[in-house]
């Protein structure tokens, strides 16, 4: 009973965090001394970022809440510095609105004292914990009517480095090249921080069986999410995450009460095949909207893939080697350890669900 209560401490779903993306993108168009940003957030991480502009505090978003919300925005504007030779570029609120599927646009302009030679970009944003663990903001600076070729440079920012520098010497397209092999990090960052998606692997694995089965339950549930994720970022289809976030809470209580009538995992990825495929759009909408990088998204997407897979593999191993013991002890054994495990996690699925569908 000790070690139940224990398992369900660490699985209870925390409030009104679904997904976090984990991810931004900014386009830094370089016109003289002036640097107009447009930054794409996803929606739930700019309310973390500005408690305020959630007016009626629905937990969500509006057009009209983003219209109003200056002073709340205030501390994202000054979390995006830009300096340009040295010398601080001002920066102040132009606009900010949704976008489609779940991001959220916010236009700040930066104005230097002269036409810089060079740019440095850094996001104090990063300070404090608001942002999902891991979170990276992808930085392309262009010039002004920029079209795909014509870019000046582009990188990645995250809380380790959270600075890029830009030499602005005219050549538009020789700059940095796309660090797509990022998206390989972000792949196992998904994992590792997507509590609901670790409670999911748990309630898989939790039964034991033979290495192979297991392997096998990890990778087609990689190969579901895969589809889905391609799916969204290819533009050809986006289910709305007003079920597809319920589906994934339901996926998790489904697969804790199955548990209670299987002997072990052999055969279970039938079912992580297409609960695969339902998790991927968890993260796919807001991937779509930010967009992958121009004749990389082939490559991005298998990479972010592969991260997938490592991730789930890392927890596979540190998880599985713990399960043996536990299944070695004979109190584990008589309390029926795994049914509690499993208890746990159905209660998780079906919190996430009421949460998800009734706490906004």
């Amino acid at each position: 009973m000790v070690l139940g209560a224990c398992l369900f401490g660490l699985v209870l779903p925390r409030p009104a965090q679904a997904h976090q993306v984990g991810l931004s993108r900014g386009v830094y168009t370089v016109d003289g001394r002036e640097i107009a940003a447009e930054v794409t957030f996803a929606r739930g991480e700019l309310r973390g970022l500005a408690p305020g502009l959630d007016a009626d505090g629905d937990g969500l978003l509006a057009d009209d809440e983003l219209a109003g919300g200056g002073a709340a925005l205030a501390a994202v504007v000054a979390g995006i510095e830009v300096t340009g030779d040295g010398q601080a570029c001002p920066g102040s609120l132009v606009r900010a609105g949704l976008t489609e599927e779940d991001g959220a646009v916010v236009a700040v302009r930066h104005v230097c004292a002269a036409p810089p030679r060079e740019l440095v970009l850094r996001w104090s944003l990063f300070d404090g914990g608001k942002l999902a663990a891991g979170h990276r903001h992808i930085a392309q600076f262009v010039p002004p009517g920029a079209g795909p070729e014509d870019i000046l440079a582009e990188g990645v920012l995250h809380g380790r480095a959270p600075t890029a520098t830009v030499p602005l010497d005219g050549a538009a397209g020789e700059g940095q090249g796309w660090p797509v092999t990022a998206y390989f990090e972000l792949g196992v960052e998904h994992i590792l921080i997507g509590t609901d998606h670790l409670v999911f692997l748990l309630g898989l694995v939790v039964v034991g069986g033979r290495l192979r089965s297991l392997v096998a339950v990890i990778t087609a549930f990689t190969l579901g999410h895969s589809l889905s994720l391609a799916l969204a970022t290819l533009g050809i289809w986006t289910p709305d995450g007003s079920w597809v976030e319920p589906a994934i809470a339901l996926s998790i209580a489904y697969v804790g009460l199955e548990n209670f009538f299987v002997a072990d995992a052999a055969g279970r990825w039938r079912i992580t095949l297409p609960f695969g495929f339902i998790h991927g759009f968890g993260f796919a909408g807001v991937l779509a909207e930010l967009g992958l990088p121009a004749g990389e998204v082939g490559p991005a997407l298998l990479l972010f893939n592969l991260g997938v897979e490592a991730g789930q593999l890392a927890v596979l191993a540190l998880v599985l080697p713990v399960l043996l013991w536990l299944g070695r002890l004979p109190a584990y054994r008589k309390v029926r350890g795994a049914r509690w495990i499993s208890g746990a996690i159905v209660i998780a699925g079906l919190a996430w669900f009421v949460e998800r569908v009734f706490g906004g």
